[in-house]
């Protein structure tokens, strides 16, 4: 194996997607392209320092596209890969999860 890269299958994953912006940022993405600040706006409580950090390790993973349109002011959209997009069951599991344990939650 490469060195950074784990063997587990399960830490690999959570290394490009463990922590919750990540994991909201897709969210986001996966209904289509997005611009800086709509994603500031759904991504309810970022800073904009963490969404551009996150946005960056995201491109840097392979996960999404950043294009720059030369535009005055410049625009700036963020589109998934077809890696970022392969996450979608990944996030379809999370949310169907989620949903069982809320209703468990509201069965006690």
């Amino acid at each position: 194996m490469s060195k950074g890269i784990p063997e587990c299958p399960v830490e690999m994953t959570l290394q490009l997607i463990g922590n919750k912006w990540k994991v909201l940022i897709i969210r986001d993405l996966l209904s289509g392209t997005k611009r800086f600040n709509q994603l500031m706006r759904s991504v309810t409580g970022i800073s904009q320092k963490v969404l551009t950090s996150n946005l960056r390790d995201m491109e840097s993973a392979g996960l999404l596209t950043r294009t720059v349109y030369p535009e005055v002011p410049p625009r700036v959209e963020y589109t998934l890969t077809e890696t970022g997009l392969s996450l979608q069951p990944v996030l379809n599991s999370m949310s169907n999860w989620g949903t069982a344990y809320k209703e468990n939650l509201n069965d006690v």
